[in-house]
C-alpha cells in the first residue's frame, strides 16, 4: 500500500504511517462536497442571513473540526478500542436513550434525534452507529468460530443489532436503522456467518420493515409517493419530483456549476439530503459518474485494507475497516438511490459531501480510525514481532 511518513506531536514512535491514496480520495470527495454545498446553498443562505456563502463557511468549519477529531482519533491504539468495545456499545445505547428524554433530546419535525448541547444539536445516531460497529467487530473476532459453525452466535449478534435499531426507530430514524442492520449483516457474513442465516435474517428484517410501513401512516404515504411521485407532485411527491427534474436537466454534461434552477427554492434540502440531485443537474452524467467512482474507489480501498489486515493476523483491525467500507458504500448507495427515485425517501446524508454537523464530523473522525488501522497494519505487516499495538 502507498504510505507517507507523518510525525505530528504525540505521534507513535516512528511516525504515523498514512495511506496517501486513501487520503487523496477522502480529500477529493470532501472538496467536491464543499463546492456543491456552496453552490446548492447560495440562494438559501442569501435569503436567510444575507451571506451567500454562509453554509459554505459553516461546512468549512465543520471540516476543520472533523479533521482535528480525525487526528486525535488516529492517536488512539486500536487495542484500546478492542478492550473497551462493550463499554462503547453501552455508550451507544445510552446516547440513543438520552435523546428520548424530554429536555435533553431536541424534537424537530416530529423526530427526537438530536441531543441538546451548548450552541447546537448533535445527532446521536451518527456516533451510535460507529460505536455499535466497533463492538460488532470485536464480537466477530471473539466468536468467529461460533459464527462459522452454527446460528447461535449469529442470533445473539442479531439480537443486539435489533435492539439498537429499535432505539433508532423510536426517534424515529428509519434510514439509520436500515443502514445499521444492512452493514451489520454484511460484517457478520464477512466474519463467516453462513449465507442461509444471513438471508433468513434479512428476510425477517424486510418483513419487519414492511410491517412498520403498514402500521405508520406517514411511512405508507412515503411508499406511495415513491411508487408514483407524480400522483401528487405539489405535496407529498414534491421533493422527489423536483429531484428527478434536477437530475433530468443535467443530461450529459450538466447546465454548469452554479446554474441549477431546482436549488432556487424548488428542491427542499438541496444542500443536504438532496445535494446529489443538484450535482447531477449542474455537472451532468459526467459529474455523477465521477462522484460514484470516487465513492467506489474509497470503499474498495478500505476493503483492501481490511483484507491486508486479515492477512497479517489483525482480525479486529480487519473487521473495523470492513465495517467502515460497508457503511460508506451502503449509505452512499441509499442517498443516491433516494435522489434518483430508486429507493423510498430517507433522511440520510451523502457521506463527506452533504451539509450536516453530526454526519460530517463523525465520518471524518471515522476516517481517523481507518488511518490508525492502516498504521498498525503497516507496522504489523513489516515487523510481526512488534505486534499489532505499536
Amino acid at each position: 500500500m502507498s504510505s507517507l511518513e507523518w510525525s505530528p506531536t504525540g505521534a507513535t514512535r516512528g511516525g504515523l504511517r498514512i495511506d496517501g491514496v486513501f487520503l487523496m480520495l477522502v480529500a477529493a470527495i470532501v472538496l467536491l462536497g464543499l463546492v456543491m454545498v456552496g453552490s446548492a446553498s447560495i440562494n438559501m443562505s442569501s435569503k436567510e442571513t444575507g451571506q451567500p456563502f454562509g453554509y459554505l463557511e459553516k461546512q468549512l468549519f465543520l471540516v476543520l473540526v472533523g479533521s482535528v477529531g480525525a487526528v486525535l482519533i488516529a492517536m488512539i491504539p486500536i487495542a484500546w478500542l478492542e478492550k473497551h468495545a462493550f463499554k462503547l456499545l453501552v455508550s451507544a445505547g445510552a446516547l440513543l436513550l438520552l435523546v428520548l428524554i424530554p429536555g435533553l433530546g431536541m424534537r424537530i419535525n416530529g423526530a427526537s434525534r438530536w441531543l441538546r448541547l451548548p450552541g447546537f444539536g448533535f445527532q446521536v445516531s451518527e456516533a451510535a452507529r460507529v460505536l455499535t460497529l466497533i463492538y460488532l467487530a470485536s464480537y466477530c473476532v471473539r466468536f468467529e468460530e461460533d459464527l462459522r459453525n452454527g446460528p447461535g452466535a449469529f442470533a445473539r449478534a442479531l439480537g443486539m443489532l435489533s435492539l439498537l435499531s429499535a432505539l433508532l426507530l423510536l426517534e424515529p430514524d428509519f434510514g439509520a436503522a436500515t443502514v445499521l442492520l444492512v452493514t451489520g449483516f454484511g460484517l457478520l457474513f464477512l466474519a463467516g456467518s453462513q449465507l442461509r442465516w444471513v438471508l433468513a435474517a434479512l428476510a425477517l428484517g424486510v418483513l419487519g420493515l414492511v410491517g412498520l410501513v403498514i402500521v405508520s401512516d406517514y411511512r405508507m404515504r412515503r411508499l406511495k409517493t415513491f411508487l408514483d411521485p407524480w400522483a401528487d407532485p405539489l405535496k407529498d411527491g414534491f421533493q422527489l419530483t423536483q429531484s428527478l427534474i434536477a437530475i433530468g436537466r443535467g443530461e450529459w454534461f450538466g447546465v454548469g456549476l452554479g446554474a441549477s434552477v431546482q436549488k432556487l427554492f424548488y428542491l427542499p434540502e438541496a444542500h443536504n439530503d438532496f445535494l446529489f440531485a443538484v450535482l447531477a443537474e449542474e455537472l451532468g452524467l459526467l459529474g455523477v459518474l465521477v462522484t460514484i467512482g470516487l465513492f467506489l474507489a474509497l470503499a474498495l480501498r478500505v476493503l483492501l485494507l481490511a483484507r491486508r489486515a486479515q492477512q497479517v493476523g489483525l482480525k479486529f483491525h480487519s473487521y473495523l475497516a470492513a465495517g467502515f467500507g460497508l457503511w460508506l458504500g451502503v449509505q452512499a448507495f441509499v442517498n443516491m438511490g433516494v435522489n434518483m427515485g430508486v429507493l423510498p425517501t430517507k433522511g440520510l446524508t451523502l457521506p463527506l459531501m452533504s451539509y450536516g454537523r453530526s454526519s460530517l464530523i463523525v465520518t471524518l473522525c471515522w476516517i481517523g480510525l481507518i488511518l490508525r488501522v492502516h498504521h498498525e497494519v503497516a507496522v504489523g505487516g513489516r515487523s510481526p514481532k512488534r505486534g499489532a499495538h505499536a
